[in-house]
């Protein structure tokens, strides 16, 4: 497990803050033992809908955001907190004053004499396909497939087969291409179908049952994963 000390970072958080207000696609933040934020790039700021970088700084998520997404961040940063690394997950943020956005989060925890003092992380927005990329018309037709075929079980062989390629060389261009893997894809492609069914009559036990989860427990266990929320939730805040 990769730490990161407060010699590497303490020194530096003033210059990384201001390095990462001149990126618009990447939020950035700092926060303390208790979750309280120290540092964030402009980008946060203006996503919470706030002016001022001082209406951030000293909150906890449950200040900035609306339930049940700031309990959901607060419990994802203890787990930091208690040693744990976040490492590329995929997720949708729903900020106040945005459209929901997919971005790939990445936290570590801050240590002082081995002990965790704090987390520093970092949200990157997912952007668009690099479609000059040599492999890039045989992954459009296994995405094709893919947005057609969701909601079935779907094997990465046989997506590979679908591409001519081994699933080692399917999953490495998948990242360069669409900067995720094939099954970060297929649950973008899932989430993404439940999100505009909850809008709906349909039952949650249908809807994840449409959208390829084995049953209500498990889509329930991915959607809040992914979007910070059950799917009762988000039905509810977004009704």
């Amino acid at each position: 497990m990769r730490l990161v000390t407060t010699m590497q970072l303490n020194l530096p958080a003033l210059e990384m803050q201001t390095l990462f207000d001149a990126l618009p696609d990447v939020v950035f933040f700092i926060k303390d033992r208790e979750g309280r934020y120290t540092h964030c790039n402009l980008t946060l700021v203006r996503r919470l809908g706030r002016k001022q970088r001082s209406e951030v700084i000293g909150n906890s998520p449950l200040d900035v955001f609306p339930l049940p997404l700031g309990g959901s961040y607060l419990m994802q940063d203890r787990r930091v907190l208690c040693g744990e690394v976040i490492d590329n997950q995929l997720e949708v943020h729903l900020y106040p004053n945005r459209l929901p956005g997919w971005c790939l989060t990445f936290k570590r925890p801050v240590c002082e004499d081995n002990d965790v003092i704090g987390v520093v992380g970092v949200s990157r927005d997912l952007g668009q396909p690099d479609n000059r990329h040599s492999a890039f018309e045989r992954l459009n037709t296994v995405m094709e497939f893919m947005q057609k075929r969701f909601g079935e079980n779907l094997r990465v062989q046989t997506l590979a087969d679908l591409a001519g390629l081994s699933v080692a060389q399917l999953e490495r261009h998948f990242r360069r291409v669409f900067q995720v893997t094939p099954q970060q894809l297929l649950t973008k492609l899932r989430i993404e179908a439940a999100m505009r069914l909850l809008h709906g009559e349909d039952s949650i036990a249908s809807i994840g049952q449409q959208c390829g989860f084995a049953d209500q427990s498990a889509f329930a266990r991915q959607f809040k994963a992914t979007v910070g929320m059950t799917p009762r939730d988000y039905r509810t805040l977004r009704g």
